[in-house]
């Protein structure tokens, strides 16, 4: 019955903000505003494959996380330049001051962080191939391969 998750929604505290920055800064694409409440619709992906809600929340904002799916090498070789050059503080999962991209060794996955102006964690996120290694936790993309390479 379920193939996949098609949209999520999160809070915003300044609507016309946030499209901007959705919108200029990440590249969505404005699907639907809703001209009777604060609330805004963005395609993510081509073809209508995946939905943003944005809704405006002045008070209480409760800052959530979600991911964005990406191509391996996306996020091994542009995805620092990306968000820097959009002025967007990439991190780790292990918040250690590092700016590259980890391995969460269980599924296994490459992933990088960065937040967007209301504090919403966002990520790129890569499955990778190979089975997980809960034991490994979370590593770094060099110390995956060695693994891997080791076996």
């Amino acid at each position: 019955m379920i193939k996949g998750l098609y949209e999520t929604h999160i809070q915003v505290s300044n609507l016309e903000n946030a499209i901007q920055f959705y919108t200029e800064v990440l590249g969505l694409k404005l699907a639907h505003r809703d001209e009777t409440r604060p609330i805004v619709f963005l395609w993510v992906g081509e073809g209508k494959e995946f939905m943003l809600g944005l809704w405006e929340q002045k008070e209480n904002l409760q800052p959530r996380h979600f991911a964005f799916s990406s191509d391996k090498e996306d996020i091994l070789n542009y995805s620092v330049d990306y968000l820097k050059t959009r002025n967007l503080k990439p991190y780790n999962f292990l918040k250690d001051g590092m700016d590259k991209p980890m391995v969460f060794a269980w599924m296994p996955a490459l992933a990088i962080y960065f937040n967007d102006p209301d504090g919403n964690s966002l990520e790129f996120i890569s499955i990778l191939d190979g089975e997980g290694r809960p034991e490994l936790g979370v590593i770094s993309y060099e110390d995956w391969l060695n693994y891997m390479n080791a076996k």
